[in-house]
């Protein structure tokens, strides 16, 4: 008898295998600029998630003919390629009334690739609480938050309402610095990372109020945390449930999505690190665009849209070139609502010329950016400005 035919299980069990290496899940929202685009496109082995499905047939997607962009100030031709490159952008896609007129990729996404939505899920969250608003299972925005989870009563959140969660005005201290390894957001995605049960909550639950809720406008990703959680109670299932059976397949999205989870079967996070396809976020945009009507049924109450479009908040600069104002969980500025997210996520809808254009991007976080770095936040917004008036 050989050698090899005496290998006992445990030395079998320690045999070297094939092994795909991870990124650090705690590091998530301060990756080196080599590890981002693989971790933003893998983000459900990084943390704990939960599936939302699509249905057998996708919502099709007409194609017009490809924009072309010529730099107002020159009038010389613009070059896509160079743009995204200079702005480690990794897809853009434009729709113009209905009809796909620009779609790129770069830095190895794929069309199938889903690519994480940072924050521009809190957006998409809020529309799934008009969606229960429309279901009658929420039935005002005043309600307190505690209503929902009484675990809150006697934190600095007893006296803050869905509403005051919304508008990122709990009035509750926190720090949403993602490159300070202390700060509460990163306090927060280590906890997830951990997939500790109970753990956002139990932070949550621990900070101090800073101003009266309804007062101020303090951006707090903790905050739309507990809208998520509240939703679910009020709903009486799962956000990504809710998501598939109200819009996700009605909508017609192209392939499956997903929440990512507090902890394994745990509660979503209704605010960032979401995951989709390009094209999908598109497809979101159109039912935002059709005032959360599909194929003649409403989905949202009907003013709805409106009303996440109205101003709440003037935001402190800088948030972006173009925003000056804060409603629903929308960034709002001169004709436009966006879902901004950390590294290059943006959403933006013009309503009024029945645009969408989404960009995705691994922007170098601040510690990793070379000296005196050009504003690529800002070269984005440019980007935007001259597909608007290229459309128009």
């Amino acid at each position: 008898m050989g050698r090899s035919d005496v290998l006992s299980s445990d030395t079998a069990a320690s045999l070297s295998l094939p092994r795909h290496h991870l990124p650090r899940a705690e590091e998530f929202l301060y990756l080196p600029p080599w590890a981002q685009p693989y971790a933003y496109r893998v983000v459900d082995k990084l943390f704990a998630h939960r599936t939302i499905r699509c249905g057998p047939q996708p919502r099709s997607l007409p194609r017009g003919p490809e924009l072309s962009l010529r730099d107002i100030a020159d009038g010389s031709e613009f070059d896509v390629g160079a743009f995204m490159d200079r702005n480690a952008m990794v897809g853009i896609l434009v729709i113009h009334r209905g009809r796909v007129v620009l779609e790129r990729y770069a830095l190895g996404l794929q069309e199938h690739d889903r690519w994480s939505t940072m924050s521009t899920v809190k957006s998409m969250t809020t529309m799934l609480v008009g969606a229960a608003i429309h279901d009658g299972a929420i039935k005002s925005l005043d309600e307190a938050l505690t209503r929902y989870l009484p675990e809150l009563k006697g934190s600095a959140y007893d006296g803050v309402t869905l509403r005051h969660l919304l508008t990122m005005s709990s009035g509750v201290r926190w720090n949403e610095n993602y490159a300070d390894s202390t700060s509460d957001v990163n306090r927060y995605s280590k906890s997830l990372a951990n997939r500790v049960p109970g753990g956002v909550l139990k932070l949550m639950a621990s900070l101090t109020r800073a101003h009266a809720p309804g007062t101020t406008f303090l951006y707090n990703s903790g905050d739309t945390y507990l809208l998520g959680a509240a939703l679910s109670k009020a709903i009486g299932t799962t956000l990504a449930d809710y998501m598939s059976e109200r819009i996700w397949q009605p909508a017609g999205m192209e392939r499956d999505a997903f929440y990512t989870l507090e902890n394994e079967d745990g509660q979503e996070i209704g605010g960032s690190r979401a995951g989709m396809i390009l094209r999908d976020f598109g497809r979101f945009g159109l039912f935002v665009l059709d005032d959360g009507v599909i194929d003649g049924r409403r989905v949202l109450p009907e003013g709805w849209v409106d009303e996440t479009a109205k101003p709440a908040f003037e935001v402190p600069a800088p948030s972006a070139a173009d925003i000056t104002h804060y409603g629903y969980s929308w960034w709002l500025g001169d004709g436009v609502m966006s879902a901004l997210g950390h590294a290059g996520q943006r959403v933006d809808l013009f309503r009024k010329e029945q645009l969408i254009v989404v960009t995705l991007g691994a922007f170098p976080e601040p510690a990793y950016a070379p000296p005196n770095d050009h504003h690529r936040r800002d070269e984005v917004v440019a980007f935007t400005r001259l597909v608007r008036t290229a459309v128009t």
